[in-house]
């Protein structure tokens, strides 16, 4: 018995193949190793200059910017790999995108809480609160602080799998007369989803900078 969401199950049962697309971001990236510049190696160029602009207006420190621009690049890959036929969007999956969430905040909170304990502690009440509202503010900035790898992950995993979600139910409905119909709309939506791979990619290696930036 298959369901609707049995599109985002690896195919095979013993060696689960689907998973070794992921290893096609090594591939891809090193461009410099693998081939000779090329327009693709040119655009990927351009595109890794404007992701250091714009990561470095959230944080100055080089390994952060380097990390994320790193992130951003795996995302994206991984991202648009999954709308082509017969592939697997690993990052539709919580295990996936829990597994770079989870350790790049535990990284900002064990390196935070050690080396800058004050400044994290004033991070909790924001200037200018009230006295009375003071140990609710505290809690709330506390409770957000630790859901952000639960939010940064389910938000990656449900976008991904919103978009994936509407293309199998279209690609169901295969009768030749709601062809016509059909149609236009599969292509909108891939190239919809095309932009939402490179939207969700940014905002999850941006929102990772952000984080970094609150540690001096």
């Amino acid at each position: 018995m298959t369901s609707l969401f049995s599109s985002f199950d690896p195919s095979t049962s013993i060696y689960q193949m689907n998973w070794m697309m992921m290893l096609s971001t090594m591939i891809i990236m090193p461009m410099n190793f693998w081939l000779k510049k090329s327009r693709v190696n040119m655009i990927k160029k351009k595109l890794e200059n404007k992701m250091n602009e714009e990561f470095y207006n959230a944080t100055h420190h080089k390994e952060m910017i380097l990390m994320s621009t790193s992130l951003f690049f795996v995302i994206s890959i991984n991202n648009i790999m999954g709308i082509f036929p017969y592939n697997f969007t690993g990052t539709s999956h919580m295990a996936v995108s829990m597994s770079m969430a989870l350790p790049m905040w535990l990284m900002f909170m064990i390196y935070g809480w050690t080396k800058f304990t004050n400044e994290l502690f004033k991070h909790l009440l924001p200037t200018g609160t009230p006295s009375p509202i003071m140990p609710m503010m505290i809690i709330i900035e506390t409770t957000g602080n630790i859901i952000r790898p639960i939010s940064l992950s389910v938000r990656l995993t449900a976008n991904m799998i919103a978009g994936h979600l509407l293309m199998t139910l279209l690609g169901n409905m295969n009768e030749m007369k709601m062809l016509t119909l059909i149609l236009p709309m599969q292509i909108g939506l891939t190239m919809f989803e095309s932009a939402i791979a490179f939207i969700q990619a940014y905002v999850f290696s941006t929102l990772i900078t952000l984080y970094s930036s609150e540690i001096p």
